[in-house]
């Protein structure tokens, strides 16, 4: 659905804000983009609707390079590219009605299709009584789920997503992207998430991609890059979503063992310490979800009985050394 072919993007002299930036993102998929502020987010929002332009190499959505599209083509595409907004972006002497209608106005539908379609949008997002009321009259969620039905008006293929919840708290964020998860399952969205929270991710996408300094450092399953980061970038990404725990001392071997899916609730380790005679201690450890994807992440301390033995079944089950 998207694709960026060698994408460089340079504002002036110095550091380019995007270099050599090469990416798919799949038709129906929720794509999460993350990275330090600086690290080229925003730029590449601004690549995919159409409000810049590369410098160079080539940015296509479904199959059109944007950078052939002239102003009537530009014009049409951001009709199929929804926006949602960190500071939401409503316009406060409107009614949730009337920034719900904006863009079926500015894309010349007529009175009786505004008034069929906007409270069928307001539904979708939980808002269904609220049309007559002022944005100063709604919660941070509120107005975010009046963003997310404004950016839904023109039945988009693409939804971008600009940072849409770190201005919120962990509730309301989650009730944001469980509304999000919805959007895409119920209506075949192509969600594209720039974000900086990690838990953000976790919930509700497909893939990740992290930028730094405006290079795309590494991408790949959710899971795969959280539990394996691949580079220094995304490890340090993530060690500042997470309290560093103290090491504890052991005399012993150390390994850290994943296991993702149905093996999560299978009784490995009492299998292992039980056939083995080895005491298995767990040190540091975190079960979670990806999205769909169940996940454990344990590191344990070994001592008696047969270690050797229990350490060859724990590497079969892809331990490593802690």
């Amino acid at each position: 659905m998207i694709r960026l072919e060698n994408v460089h993007k340079q504002y002036a002299a110095g550091r380019a804000a995007l270099a050599e930036v090469d990416l798919e993102i799949a038709r129906g998929e929720v794509f999460g983009i993350i990275g330090r502020s600086g690290a080229g987010k925003s730029t590449l929002v601004r690549l995919l609707n159409g409000l810049e332009r590369p410098s160079g190499g080539r940015v296509l959505v479904d199959g059109t390079d944007l950078a052939t599209l002239d102003g009537t083509g530009l014009r049409a595409l951001r009709r199929r590219v929804g926006m949602i907004f960190q500071n939401f972006g409503l316009l406060s002497a409107r009614t949730v009605f009337d920034n719900v209608a904006l863009p079926l106005r500015i894309a010349g539908a007529d009175a009786a299709t505004i008034r069929a379609r906007v409270p069928e949008l307001l539904a979708r997002v939980g808002l269904a009584d609220y049309g007559a009321r002022y944005p100063a009259q709604l919660s941070g969620g509120q107005k975010q789920r009046v963003g997310i039905a404004r950016a839904l008006a023109t039945g988009p293929d693409i939804l971008l997503c600009d940072e849409a919840t770190s201005a919120l708290d962990p509730e309301t964020t989650r009730s944001i992207l469980a509304l999000i998860a919805d959007l895409n399952r119920e209506l075949g969205l192509t969600i594209v998430l720039i974000t900086h929270e990690m838990e953000v991710v976790r919930q509700v996408c497909d893939r990740v991609a992290v930028l730094h300094a405006g290079r795309l450092v590494e991408r790949g399953a959710v899971a795969d890059i959280f539990l394996a980061p691949g580079t220094a970038e995304t490890r340090a990404l993530l060690h500042e979503d997470e309290a560093e725990a103290t090491p504890i001392p052991f005399d012993g071997p150390v390994l850290r063992l994943t296991l993702r899916g149905d093996a999560v609730a299978a009784p490995v380790i009492s299998r292992i310490a039980r056939e083995t005679g080895t005491d298995v201690a767990i040190l540091d450890g975190r079960v979670g979800q990806f999205k769909d994807e169940r996940f454990s992440q344990l590191t344990l301390g070994l001592s008696g009985g047969d270690t050797r033995a229990a350490l060859a079944a724990l590497h079969g089950l892809g331990a490593v050394a802690a």
